[in-house]
Order: C-alpha cells, then sequence, then structure tokens
C-alpha cells in the first residue's frame, strides 16, 4: 500500500498480526508491545494490531508472530482491505496524530538542544537525529508536523555546525 492510498478511491490492503500471549511471564508481552509500538502500528483491538500492507511491513509483523508463538502464545497474520474507504481513513488520521505527537515532541527537544552548551548540543543532535529516523520509519502517512520537526533538526545541525566544524551537515 502506498502512502497515499488513504487518500485514493479504495481502501489498499493491510497486514493485520492477530496475537494472544499468556499473562505470565510478563516479559514476552512486554517485549511484544515496544516492538509494536517502534513499528508504529494501529491497534484495531486487544490482540490485533495493522500497518498498510508491503513487503517490509508484512516481514516485520511476521518476525513478531514466530516470537509470539515462540513464546508460547498464539498468532497469526492476515492481509486484508477495510470494507469502506472511510474506516481506512480513520486509521490513517489515528496513525498520522500519533506521528504528529512524535514529531512535535522532536521539534520541541531540537529548540531546547540550541540553547544548550556545545558538547550538550552536538549529543542532542546525534540523539534527534537516530530519533528523526525511527519516527520516519514508521511514518506511513506524514502529518504536517514532520517537516516543522524538519526545519528544526536542520536548525539544531545548522546551530552546532558555527561552533564545531566536526559535526556534518546532513538532511534530517
Amino acid at each position: 500500500m502506498s502512502r497515499s492510498s488513504a487518500d485514493s478511491g479504495s481502501p489498499g490492503e493491510w497486514v493485520l498480526l492477530s496475537y494472544r500471549l499468556p499473562r505470565e511471564p510478563s516479559g514476552p508481552r512486554t517485549t511484544l508491545w515496544r516492538r509494536l509500538k517502534r513499528l508504529g502500528v494501529a491497534q484495531l483491538s486487544d490482540g490485533l494490531v495493522a500497518l498498510p500492507a508491503d513487503a517490509r511491513t508484512r516481514e516485520s509483523l511476521e518476525w513478531l508472530a514466530d516470537d509470539v508463538l515462540a513464546a508460547g502464545g498464539t498468532a497469526g497474520l492476515w492481509v486484508a482491505q477495510p470494507a469502506a474507504v472511510a474506516q481506512e481513513r480513520e486509521l490513517a488520521t489515528a496513525m498520522a496524530a500519533t506521528r504528529a505527537a512524535e514529531y512535535r515532541d522532536l521539534a520541541g527537544s531540537c529548540r531546547a538542544a540550541t540553547t544548550a552548551d556545545p558538547a550538550e548540543r552536538a549529543r542532542a543532535l546525534r540523539r534527534l537525529r537516530g530519533e528523526w529516523r525511527a519516527i520516519n520509519r514508521r511514518d506511513f502517512f506524514p502529518p504536517p508536523e514532520r517537516e516543522e520537526a524538519a526545519v528544526a533538526l536542520r536548525h539544531l545541525a545548522a546551530v552546532a555546525a558555527q561552533e564545531s566544524p566536526a559535526v556534518p551537515e546532513a538532511a534530517p
């Protein structure tokens, strides 16, 4: 599914992971929750998550399904289309809102780092570039806040470069 299929006339395909894990031990549940969050899934209900279908998202959820099975749980992977474009739009809007909040936080951290001492600023720039890449990997429906975060990150890089020529100027 392309990043813009939610705006087209028909719903795109989504890959769904249905899973159930034993309550104890809690470690596998926590690990799964963190990995799902890192992927940026849409939580449809307890034990059911979705991502726009492409080779990368399908493989990622296949790996998680294998992890669930290895932890003594049950898992199923599905490829489906929402029955209506409105359902897909609702999923896309929720996913974009979550990413928008992450981008706002990133932009705020960039602005705060511009006033830090040069060494801390350089560390913050490296960390925030990593955060940018992580958010961008799970950003299937880019919100306007993405560009705002990119501008803030470029500004931080420019401020850091003025004091330390060792900091390479790179796009976010």
